[in-house]
């Protein structure tokens, strides 16, 4: 891709006003979104897509329940692996649904637009974290890589980390019912009520 689109694609996604906006209607086009993809829906693909999808939203519980968000630098659980887990779980999580379409197109439009959105979106955090935590996250960033799992930092002892108060703080018990009732309403539309 020419240097000057990808430059205006990563301008799109750091404009703080086209940020604001898509953060306001996120739930209304979230909605409107899924109530396409109930359309779409290919039973041959609804197994294989709900098990990528389950995956990526197990690593994302993992994340919330493991995460001190701006209090604590968490190097335990996922973060032992790989500096972002959080947003690889939700990839697999969203990439697991529109699998469940069989349309290939669908989800190279989602690799393409979510590699955009995380880039600059982790780029962003990482500035924060930074500030925040000083020469300890510099030496996180050193050993863990932000996107590609690795094993420098594996402790044994600190993969199975888990934080009452971030389970309560990241509104976790929500991010378990939401997919699934998701997950039986898309069940739903593609044995039930196909359309």
């Amino acid at each position: 891709m020419p240097e000057n689109i990808s430059s205006r694609i990563h301008d799109f996604f750091n404009n703080k006003k086209i940020r604001k906006i898509l953060v306001t209607l996120r739930t209304p086009l979230g909605i409107l979104l899924f109530i396409l993809l109930l359309t779409q829906l290919k039973a041959a693909w609804f197994l294989p897509g709900l098990l990528v999808s389950i995956l990526g939203q197990l690593l994302q519980i993992w994340c919330m329940s493991t995460i001190k968000t701006k209090k604590k630098l968490t190097v335990t659980g996922p973060y032992m692996f790989v500096r972002n887990p959080m947003y690889l779980g939700r990839f697999f999580l969203i990439f697991g649904i529109l699998m469940m379409t069989g349309n290939p197109w669908l989800l190279v439009l989602l690799t393409a637009v979510y590699y955009y959105y995380m880039i600059n979106r982790v780029n962003r955090e990482e500035k924060i974290l930074s500030e925040l935590f000083g020469e300890d996250y510099k030496n996180f960033c050193k050993n863990v890589h932000p996107y590609l799992p690795g094993f420098k930092r594996f402790d044994p002892t600190k993969l199975w980390s888990f934080n009452k108060e971030s389970f309560e703080q990241n509104n976790v018990l929500t991010n378990i019912v939401l997919p699934v009732i998701c997950y039986f309403v898309l069940y739903l539309f593609t044995f039930a009520w196909p359309i």
